[in-house]
């Protein structure tokens, strides 16, 4: 029976340190493949702890990919092919203590939404949930201490402080360990992922999620830069279309997966690693799109933090857990295109004013960004669950499932209906509701009729839920009629 002394990751939460001794001896090799882990009734009982810790952390495990659930037969433990150097990987250990933080606020939308009665398309943020009061009274004391630097010319990689903090943020909170000078900060991810571009040259080939976000494809093709798109499956990126394909450089969101927001297992992230170090021009762009809005467990680990071989470039925004007028976003190189990066694309100002960078570099430091985080946390977490229950309650569940993964601020709703995509789009125009379909972030023109909407939660107002639900339900009242 496998035992463990839990008090050594004291103040954790029990879960979360078992979760970490059964996860690192997967990856030391203690616990084989195919081993089945104990039931959760026999392991609480040895282990002197809830049958609830126990399946918090077989949870967690789960949607890692470290183990599965065989119906009827219990919980074993996955195949993981390490990549080139197993002992490579960091077994990790720092983890985030979550201090929710509720906040009372009211939603925003901007002037091109006031036709729509609820607009479920537009991938906003709550505007009034920013901390403006706090932002104000850095900037201002930063203002009024008449350091000459602020004045000077800001380096090419952004400010020391931000990177700094940046990089103490990324430790506490992804448990990375990156040095502030392998930190670029630049004015948006478009602006990066141009830089990357110029940095990998014209013979490479970009690969990109299919579906996906769409706007990396117009900048590749903006730059005269090849791309290919690849389908995903349940687990991400598909490997055998990877390895079939001719790109060099893939593009993918591991984490939280847009739109449908699939969680990349070890897996497959060990097989997507193994990929990069097969050829020394191949490169992986892990975008950590909404990393910091999951609900349950614990955040998922970088792709960053498990590459032995310096094959992962990390990138991330502020825009979306600040507010989208901050533009600040950043990437995270890797030793090997340090060194290329400075000699090529050093000559480029820094496009982020050195008195935001500053503001936000005391926001972290001073701990604001992480309560902000826990706040957004908790607002995001009751809009989805306002939603859904008031989904799962109306007439529309006959006819429509939720798929979603405990993150980020959209779900899917997957409709039994006669109608195409189309058809769903122009019906709820006439009801004055803004739709995007799954097949609107799709390039296989074979996908077209996915009758999935992609539902864009954080805008809505709470008072407009039930609303909401009754323009889908007329939209779809055929098809409830047909099935009650």
């Amino acid at each position: 029976m496998l035992t463990y002394n839990l008090e050594q990751y004291k103040p954790k939460p029990l879960y979360e340190s078992l979760y970490m001794c059964i996860r690192n001896d997967i990856l030391s090799g203690n616990i084989k493949t195919d081993e089945k882990l104990p039931s959760k009734r026999t392991f609480a009982s040895h282990m002197n702890v809830s049958v609830t810790t126990i399946e918090n952390a077989y949870a967690q495990l789960m949607v890692e990919g470290y183990i599965r659930a065989e119906h009827g037969r219990g919980f074993f433990v996955n195949k993981l092919d390490m990549v080139s150097d197993p002992a490579g990987m960091q077994i990790l250990d720092d983890e985030i203590t979550i201090k929710p933080e509720i906040g009372n606020s009211v939603m925003e939308t901007s002037d091109e939404d006031s036709e729509y009665i609820v607009d479920f398309k537009s991938n906003s943020t709550s505007l009034s949930m920013f901390p403006m009061a706090t932002w104000s009274r850095l900037m201002r004391n930063i203002l009024s201490s008449q350091d000459i630097k602020l004045l000077e010319t800001v380096p090419y990689n952004g400010i020391k402080a931000l990177r700094t903090a940046i990089a103490s943020h990324l430790h506490s909170f992804r448990n990375m360990n990156v040095s502030p000078e392998q930190i670029i900060i630049g004015a948006g991810t478009e602006y990066l992922y141009s830089r990357l571009l110029t940095l990998f040259g014209q013979n490479s080939i970009i690969a990109i999620e299919d579906p996906g976000y769409k706007k990396f494809a117009d900048i590749s093709r903006d730059r005269g830069i090849l791309w290919d798109y690849i389908p995903i499956d349940s687990k991400g990126m598909r490997i055998d279309k990877i390895k079939s394909g001719n790109a060099n450089i893939l593009h993918v969101s591991p984490a939280n997966h847009f739109p449908t927001g699939t969680v990349m297992p070890v897996s497959r992230r060990m097989e997507i690693l193994e990929w990069a170090s097969e050829g020394h021009d191949r490169f992986i762009i892990e975008d950590d799109y909404d990393s910091e809005l999951r609900y349950s467990g614990k955040p998922i680990p970088t792709m960053f933090s498990i590459d032995s071989n310096n094959k992962v470039i990390y990138m991330n925004t502020f825009s979306k857990s600040l507010v989208p007028s901050i533009r600040i976003s950043y990437m995270v190189l890797p030793a090997m295109l340090l060194d290329r990066y400075q000699e090529t694309q050093s000559f480029y100002s820094c496009t982020v004013s050195s008195f935001e960078q500053m503001t936000l570099a005391h926001f972290i430091g001073e701990g604001y960004f992480e309560r902000h985080i826990n706040r957004l946390k908790q607002h995001y977490k009751d809009r989805r669950n306002m939603l859904i229950n008031a989904i799962k309650s109306s007439p529309l569940s006959k006819v429509a499932g939720i798929e979603e993964s405990n993150a980020g601020t959209h779900f899917l709703l997957k409709v039994n209906t006669y109608m195409n995509d189309n058809q769903i789009r122009a019906a709820a125009a006439k009801h004055r509701i803004n739709l995007a379909m799954l097949s609107d972030y799709e390039h296989n023109l074979s996908l077209k009729n996915t009758r999935t909407i992609v539902i864009n939660y954080a805008g809505l107002d709470p008072e407009k839920v039930d609303t909401a639900v009754e323009i889908l339900e007329n939209i779809f009242a055929i098809d409830i009629r047909k099935y009650s």
